[in-house]
């Protein structure tokens, strides 16, 4: 056991559609999403481009005369993935022998040209800031060459990119709002992936957001691998000593938050991820004043132990990771916390591991994203630390942590029951067609009769019976 999620908000390798172009150059791609939220943002922004050249979008990668895998590099079990998904794409190319298939993302970028290599199948290799060079890689590959642009920019936000919505529902959608990462934890590739940290301009933010709500969708994400450190003071990486007039003009992710929830008080507002490190009462007192701001935060803590977390670059220790649950309670009371967990992180003691479970045990995460540790090419800790707990003892300890999380999140989940809860309708429930389902404002899942309703609307719901994280009611 390698990892494991009590919920999972990502999709993996969901082949994604948009509609026809209007000025069809008649090739299909065939496109798909593994990992994280701003990965399928990102997905959504090739489409665009593509779109704009006339590509159309097929489910079927036999149809397919590009392929293209968006790729996750944080954790070796989803490299592997991409790779067993690629020996998949190699029957398309025996029947179409001009088939192009092409890597994007932090995979890509992490491996370069490597990548041709060890992949003969792969024609193209595109890093998270060149998806505008798609269009002119294409043309290369067609003439048989192979093509690759990796660099990292310090500028790019795809600000002026209206994204393609792929397998919308028609009511959630994401805004990215930040591309890359200043922060060098010990255990992650993501800043040698996606680059230093830009903010996007918060006009064309809000603007976006008031596009979607005029679409008909009613809920955005406003996506970062750190949101907390939003900070927009006229474009290109964040100063990390702007001047006093810098400041007194720049918005920070507190004023952003405000700016997308005064859009419409009927459009929802969800954020990920937080940092403990550089969330401020200023994001918290923002949520509490306004009630589409979503009671939700999710926090990563990664470890409950000190030493750890230092070990970890991680830049707070439990003590103050603690003081900032103890302000979310505080000034949200009924606020919903999830987190991200990583067990068996280099050197980590029993003694350790039992702070983790402990810290848990203070906080009561909702929810809970948890993995056994993996070492990264390139990293912090490969370069400096020993991956030195055998893989039965990490499985061991992440068990143990799974088993805790799912009592927890039972016992948050039961605590819903008797209320009602204000649902914004997402679709048809899974398990039965005259039954809907959305989430409530701590994103837990409600399930409740069809009746009348239909996706994108609110309805007030009692919650009477649940399960372990889905409450299941009648509207109200």
């Amino acid at each position: 056991m390698n990892e494991s999620k009590v919920i999972d908000e990502t999709k993996q390798g969901e082949a994604l559609m948009v509609e026809k172009p209007e000025n069809s150059n008649g090739k299909k791609l065939f496109l798909e999403s593994y990992g994280c939220a701003m990965n399928f943002s990102d997905s959504e922004i090739v489409a665009s481009i593509l779109k704009d050249k006339g590509f159309e979008t097929t489910k079927d990668f036999f149809e397919a005369d590009v392929i293209f895998v968006n790729t996750c590099a944080i954790r070796e079990g989803a490299e592997q993935r991409v790779r067993q998904r690629l020996n998949e794409y190699k029957k398309a190319k025996k029947t179409n022998p001009d088939l192009i298939v092409g890597v994007l993302g932090c995979m890509a970028e992490r491996l370069k040209s490597k990548f041709l290599e060890e992949e003969k199948l792969v024609d193209i290799v595109v890093g998270p800031d060149a998806y505008r060079s798609l269009p002119e890689l294409i043309e290369i590959a067609e003439t048989g060459q192979k093509a690759v642009n990796v660099l990292l920019s310090k500028e790019e936000t795809y600000a002026d990119i209206a994204p393609v919505r792929l397998g919308s529902n028609g009511v959630t959608a994401f805004i990215s709002i930040t591309r890359g990462c200043d922060n060098m934890c010990a255990f992650c590739v993501v800043p040698f992936t996606r680059g230093r940290e830009r903010s996007r301009d918060p006009e064309t933010i809000v603007q976006e957001a008031n596009d979607l709500f005029n679409q008909g969708y009613r809920e955005v994400t406003l996506l970062g691998q750190n949101v907390d450190s939003y900070l927009w003071t006229g474009g290109g990486l964040k100063k990390e000593n702007p001047t006093e007039d810098e400041l007194k003009n720049a918005t920070t992710f507190a004023q952003l938050l405000e700016k997308v929830a005064l859009v419409n008080p009927n459009l929802r507002v969800r954020f990920s991820t937080s940092h403990p490190k550089d969330m401020t009462d200023d994001v918290l007192y923002t949520i509490a004043k306004h009630e589409n701001i979503c009671n939700y935060i999710h926090l990563p803590v990664q470890s409950g132990n000190s030493r750890i977390l230092e070990m970890m670059n991680r830049g707070y220790t439990r003590e103050w990771y603690l003081s900032r649950i103890e302000s979310i309670r505080k000034i949200i009371p009924d606020c919903a916390i999830s987190m991200d967990i990583i067990t068996g992180f280099c050197s980590e003691t029993e003694e350790e591991h039992q702070d983790t479970l402990s810290l848990m045990e203070q906080v009561k995460y909702d929810f809970g994203y948890m993995f056994a540790y993996s070492e990264r090419p390139k990293t912090l800790a490969e370069r400096k630390y020993k991956d030195d707990v055998p893989a039965d003892i990490k499985s061991r300890r992440l068990a143990e942590i799974v088993d805790l999380q799912l009592k927890h999140s039972a016992e948050r989940t039961k605590q819903g029951l008797g209320k009602v809860h204000r649902v914004l309708v997402e679709g048809v429930s899974k398990k039965s067609k005259e039954q809907l389902f959305g989430r409530n404002s701590q994103s837990l899942v409600v399930v409740f009769p069809k009746e009348n309703y239909k996706p994108g609307d609110y309805v007030n719901v009692l919650a009477e019976e649940c399960t372990g994280a889905t409450l299941i009611g009648k509207v109200v």
